[in-house]
């Protein structure tokens, strides 16, 4: 018999699909509030946001995905993420669940030469109702 284990993952929308992070790399999930813009800094760094006295950088994901940008509405939220001990914030299109997947229903994420997006995946969930992107935090972080 094959042995699994599951692993709980924060689901999040961009545009139309949903993305998973692992559970354990999320501190909190917040509304979305005035941030300060850094000079210079790359296009998908959003600002600087004190929270709670901490000042952490928001990542805009769809733009560090290279897709287009959404407006900010009530249902954005900013996924504050700890990886190697990097605290920075996600802004995603909305929230939605926390699911657990079974290691063995997590696929590699397809190879596509060419496609920069393809870089920042680190498997492919499935559940039983829909597909979850789950995503490679590290490389999310790295410039």
């Amino acid at each position: 018999m094959v042995s699994s284990t599951t692993t709980k993952y924060v689901t999040f929308k961009l545009d139309k699909e949903f993305y998973g992070i692992p559970i354990e790399n999320v501190l909190s999930i917040e509304k979305t509030s005035k941030t300060t813009r850094i000079p210079n800094s790359p296009d998908y760094i959003h600002g600087l946001l004190n929270l709670r006295g901490n000042v952490i950088p928001i990542i805009d994901l769809r733009k560090k995905l290279g897709m287009n940008k959404n407006n900010i509405d009530k249902n954005s939220r900013i996924i504050v993420i700890n990886e190697n001990e990097i605290i920075a914030g996600l802004m995603v299109d909305s929230s939605s669940e926390v699911l657990e997947i079974d290691t063995n229903n997590i696929d590699k994420p397809p190879k596509a030469d060419g496609n920069n997006f393809m870089e920042y995946i680190k498997g492919i969930g499935k559940t039983s109702d829909k597909l979850l992107i789950l995503l490679d935090l590290i490389k999310i972080l790295e410039h």
